[in-house]
C-alpha cells in the first residue's frame, strides 16, 4: 500500500494539484486508505477514471448479494435506506429509478427556471450584508441560493428552509465517526419530514417535482416507498450541497485573482466558459462512491483482484496533465475543457444543467450588486472543512460597503449572460495571493 495521503488535511484542500501530482507519481491507480471507507484503490488519471465509470459490469456499486460498497457493516439501517438511491444502483435498477426522475424532470423544464434563479440570486445578493459587514458568503449566499432553488423545484415550503440549512450543516460537518453519529439524528428528522411531504403530495397533489414523482409513481413507475424517500433525499442533498461549494469556491478564486474577475466582468457572456473551468479547478466533488471489482483485471497496468474496492478520483482526472495543459493553472478561457466533475457513463450527474445555471446566475448577481466585493481576511486565513471527498470552504468572510444602486427591472432581468457596463474607480479589492 502506498504512503497514506490525508484527504481531509488543510494542505490537501488548499492545493489539490500538488498533492495529486505526488499521488499520481506512484501510479495511475494507487492503494490507500480513505476515511470511513477503509482500504481502497483510487484512480489518479483521466483514463483510469473513465474506464471505471463506464465499465459497469466490472466495477459495480454493490456485491452480487446487493451489499453496498459505500456502506460499512457497522452503519445503521437508516444509512442503508437513505443510500439506496440511483447513485448506488447498478443496472437494471439504476435505469428503473433514473427513468422515473428523468420523466419528472422533463415535466419541469430546467432552462425555463433561469429567470427565477436569477431573481433569487439578485435578492440574496442585495441582502448579503443586512446582518453585518463582513458577511460569511457561504452561509449568507452560497448555501441559501441552491437550497432555495431546489426547495422550489421540489415544491417544499420556503418556510422550512431553516431546517434544510441545519441538515446541510450537519452533512457538511461529516469528518469522523463522532460527527457521523451526530449526522444520524439529522437524517432521522430529515427522513420523517420527507415521508410527510410525500404523503401530502399523494393525498393533495402539488406543483413541484415531488408531486411529479408521485404522479409518475401512480402511472406505473416501479419504485418502493423507501426508494421514493431516498430519491427525494438525494435530489434535495445533491441538488444543493455541491453547488454551494462550487459557488463559494468560484467566488474565492475570483476574489484572489482580480485580473480574472475583471476579464469576466467585462463580458458576462463569458460566464458559461468560466463556470466550466471552475467546475474543473474547484472540483467540489472529488471522489465517486466506492465500487467493487467483480473480476481480476488490469486497470492502466495495475492488477486489481476480485473483491477489491476502487474509488475514482474526479479531482485527479481534472488535473491530469495528459488531458489538460497546465492543469494547476486556473484558465477561464480554457478550451477544450474535458473535466470530469459531473462524472460520465450511466451515472452522469442528473443536475448538471441546473448547477451550471445556478453558478452563472450566482456569480453575475453577486458581482453586479457588489463590484468592490473583497475578502475580509487574507486568503491564508480561509480554511476548508475536513470532510473527505468534498472540497468545501468552511467560511468565506467578505466585505464591501458600496453596492451598485440597481433598478428593480435590472434586479429581475432573466438573462445571466447580459453584458454589464465596464466599471471605473473600483480598484479597492483584497490583493491576490
Amino acid at each position: 500500500m502506498a504512503p497514506r495521503l490525508d484527504f481531509t488535511s488543510e494542505a490537501f484542500f488548499r492545493d489539490p494539484p500538488r498533492a495529486i501530482a505526488a499521488l499520481r507519481a506512484q501510479g495511475p491507480v494507487v492503494a490507500t486508505r480513505f476515511p470511513l471507507v477503509g482500504n481502497v484503490w483510487v484512480t489518479t488519471t483521466h483514463d483510469a477514471t473513465v474506464q471505471v465509470l463506464k465499465d459497469g459490469s466490472t466495477f459495480t456499486l454493490r456485491k452480487e448479494g446487493g451489499e453496498l460498497a459505500s456502506v460499512r457493516w457497522w452503519m445503521p439501517k437508516l444509512v442503508t435506506t437513505i443510500a439506496n438511491n440511483m447513485l448506488t444502483m447498478d443496472e437494471p435498477d439504476h435505469t428503473r429509478l433514473r427513468s422515473i426522475v428523468d420523466e419528472a424532470f422533463r415535466r419541469r423544464a430546467i432552462v425555463a427556471m433561469e429567470p427565477r434563479i436569477r431573481a433569487i440570486a439578485d435578492d440574496l445578493a442585495a441582502r448579503l450584508f443586512e446582518h453585518g459587514n463582513p458577511a460569511d458568503l457561504v452561509e449568507r449566499y452560497a448555501r441559501i441560493l441552491p437550497l432555495s432553488v431546489i426547495s422550489e423545484l421540489l415544491g417544499l415550503p420556503m418556510a422550512d428552509r431553516p431546517r434544510f440549512i441545519a441538515w446541510a450543516n450537519a452533512m457538511s460537518s461529516l469528518t469522523n465517526v463522532a460527527s457521523f453519529v451526530r449526522l444520524l439524528f439529522a437524517l432521522r428528522k430529515m427522513r420523517r419530514y420527507l415521508e410527510g411531504q410525500l404523503q401530502v403530495a399523494r393525498e393533495q397533489g402539488g406543483e413541484g417535482l415531488i408531486a411529479e414523482l408521485v404522479q409518475v409513481e401512480r402511472e406505473g413507475g416501479q419504485i418502493t416507498p423507501d426508494e421514493m424517500v431516498a430519491m427525494v433525499f438525494l435530489l434535495l442533498a445533491a441538488g444543493s450541497d455541491t453547488t454551494t461549494h462550487l459557488i463559494s469556491g468560484s467566488v474565492y478564486e475570483l476574489l484572489r485573482n482580480p485580473g480574472l474577475r475583471d476579464w469576466l466582468e467585462e463580458d458576462w457572456s463569458r460566464a458559461g466558459l468560466a463556470v466550466e473551468e471552475f467546475l474543473r479547478f474547484v472540483s467540489p466533488v472529488q471522489f465517486s462512491k466506492p465500487r467493487y471489482v467483480r473480476r481480476d483485471i488490469e486497470l492502466e497496468g495495475v492488477r486489481l483482484k476480485k473483491g477489491d474496492r476502487v474509488m475514482v478520483m474526479l479531482a485527479a482526472a481534472n488535473v491530469d496533465p495528459a488531458v489538460h495543459d497546465q492543469p494547476e493553472r486556473l484558465d477561464l478561457e480554457r478550451k477544450p475543457n474535458r473535466h470530469m466533475s459531473f462524472g460520465t457513463g450511466i451515472h452522469f450527474c442528473l443536475g448538471h444543467q441546473l448547477a451550471r445555471i445556478e453558478a452563472i446566475c450566482a456569480l453575475q448577481a453577486l458581482f453586479t450588486r457588489w463590484p468592490r466585493l473583497g475578502l475580509a481576511v487574507d486568503a491564508s486565513e480561509i480554511h476548508w472543512r475536513k470532510r473527505p471527498g468534498i472540497r468545501m470552504i468552511a467560511k468565506l468572510p467578505v466585505i464591501d460597503g458600496q453596492p451598485v444602486d440597481l433598478p428593480d427591472a435590472a434586479m429581475s432581468r432573466s438573462q445571466p449572460n447580459t453584458e454589464r457596463p465596464s466599471r471605473s474607480g473600483d480598484a479597492a479589492r483584497s490583493p491576490a495571493t
